[in-house]
């Protein structure tokens, strides 16, 4: 009789163990559901705090390599943005410098010629296609334009004298222009009929120079020569250059003054035997060809002051044709070697960054860890027991489901160590840790780590939060 009751005994702890399975299998279960959907609203969370991936990886450490064919679109884009904002800009460049040459440096500008002149015009043959002269006053004999295919010699001697008897007015001056080559020089004589008053005799090179001493009449070293006379005398200069020279007379008194000045001049000028072109103005107009690529030269001169009918000074129009081919043909070799230029350096910075891309990735695979940084592994972020052995999560696993099934009251304790806390065998485990999901510690030993910022004693993740276990 003992047997039977032995056997009923036996099979009814099986059903409750079956039982008990059961239930802390449903329990288990249930949980694993509950956690599961806690661990998608992280997800979520963390998806809304990074919506784009770039930013995600970013974040984490994880480097974010996107769509190659994206970035080399991208790429291109900018290489073509940049090559077109370089040619506008070199175009922009090369038009205000072909302004300045045609407009500037090649442009129109009115001359004024004094007797015996003698001036060089040599233009470029590359940026100037013709020349063109034009006589504004008067008639009879006048300037004459000679060409030459290169640059004639400055070996004739010219000598001649004038006389100028001039009143110069208070706070007034005079001037006369002449067109002197280097080697050339100027003797005034010089009578001041009063001689209570002083007045200015100056030599000025050029228009500057003239302008110069109109500015500051007192202030000595703006003009090549600076004398203040009085009575009688004689002043010389030597020309070292050739140019534009005015000789000039000014006066700050209160009162006229009268002034007589003889002026001997010795003028070298070009020898015009060997021109292959003259012109003497027969309809107030003059033009030269300017020929490509050696070019040729221009000499204007002017008569002495005995052959002039009405005055010792001419005023001329000088202009040059542009040649055109020079600036088309500028503007599209810059542009040409702009653009290889600038392909070139694409070209170099894109190596660059090619080897600077290969020498960090051999020294990141040197660096990368043998086992990836828990916290940065976001693919084992859901099960609680992905992370451990098979072993070890079934016994945990029998263990929760014991935890979970069975309430344990205040003071009750067990005799199986795994249902203690892993840190101070004291309390039951009633808590897990996010994000691994492992149940190793009580709730209160799992805030004291959470509060240190340690890590799972499992699997050595960063925790982030804990969560306690209720049992029903």
């Amino acid at each position: 009789m003992a047997e039977p009751d032995q056997s009923t005994s036996t099979a009814s702890s099986s059903s409750a163990i079956h039982r008990e399975f059961s239930s802390n299998a449903a329990s288990s279960s249930s949980t694993s559901q509950v956690r599961e959907e806690e661990d998608h609203r992280d997800r979520d969370q963390l998806q809304n705090r990074f919506p784009h991936p770039e930013l995600e990886h970013q974040q984490f450490g994880i480097p974010y390599q996107g769509n190659p064919n994206l970035s080399a679109f991208d790429d291109a884009s900018v290489i073509r943005d940049d090559t077109w904002s370089c040619v506008i800009v070199l175009l922009t460049f090369w038009f205000f410098v072909s302004m300045t040459l045609i407009l500037g440096v090649y442009g129109s500008v009115n001359l004024r010629l004094g007797p015996n002149c003698s001036l060089l015009l040599q233009p470029s043959p590359f940026f100037v296609q013709y020349m063109k002269v034009e006589e504004l006053n008067g008639s009879g004999p006048g300037p004459v334009l000679y060409g030459f295919s290169k640059t004639p010699p400055v070996d004739n001697v010219t000598t001649w004298s004038e006389t100028r008897n001039v009143s110069v007015q208070t706070d007034s001056h005079q001037a006369w222009i002449y067109v002197l080559n280097k080697g050339s020089q100027i003797n005034i004589s010089y009578s001041v009929n009063s001689t209570n008053y002083s007045i200015f005799l100056i030599i000025a090179e050029g228009s500057d120079g003239l302008d110069q001493w109109l500015e500051e009449p007192t202030y000595p070293n703006t003009t090549l020569s600076w004398n203040l006379i009085h009575g009688s005398g004689m002043i010389t200069q030597d020309i070292s250059r050739s140019s534009t020279y005015y000789v000039a007379v000014g006066n700050l008194n209160t009162e006229e003054v009268e002034v007589q000045l003889n002026l001997e001049l010795k003028a070298y000028t070009h020898n015009t035997t060997e021109a292959y072109y003259k012109c003497t103005f027969p309809d107030g107009l003059c033009s030269l060809s300017i020929l490509f690529p050696n070019g040729n030269v221009a000499v204007l001169t002017s008569p002495s002051t005995e052959q002039g009918k009405n005055s010792d000074e001419w005023y001329l129009k000088l202009s040059y044709g542009p040649r055109w081919a020079t600036y088309i043909v500028g503007i599209g070799g810059m542009t040409l070697l702009m653009l290889l230029a600038f392909n070139f350096l694409n070209k170099f910075q894109c190596n660059r960054e090619d080897g600077r891309d290969i020498q960090f990735g051999e020294m990141g695979s040197a660096r990368v860890a043998l086992l990836p940084h828990k916290d940065d592994d976001l693919s084992s972020w859901g099960s609680s027991y992905d992370s451990v052995s098979d072993e070890d999560g079934v016994e945990d696993l029998l263990a929760l489901g014991s935890l979970e099934g069975v309430s344990l009251g205040d003071g009750e304790s067990s005799n199986n160590t795994r249902r203690l806390c892993a840190i101070c065998f004291d309390a039951p485990r009633d808590c897990f840790f996010l994000p691994c999901g492992h149940c190793v510690a009580c709730f209160e030993c799992g805030t004291r780590i959470v509060e240190a910022a340690g890590t799972c004693p499992v699997c050595r993740r960063n925790m982030k939060k804990v969560r306690k276990i209720f049992t029903v």
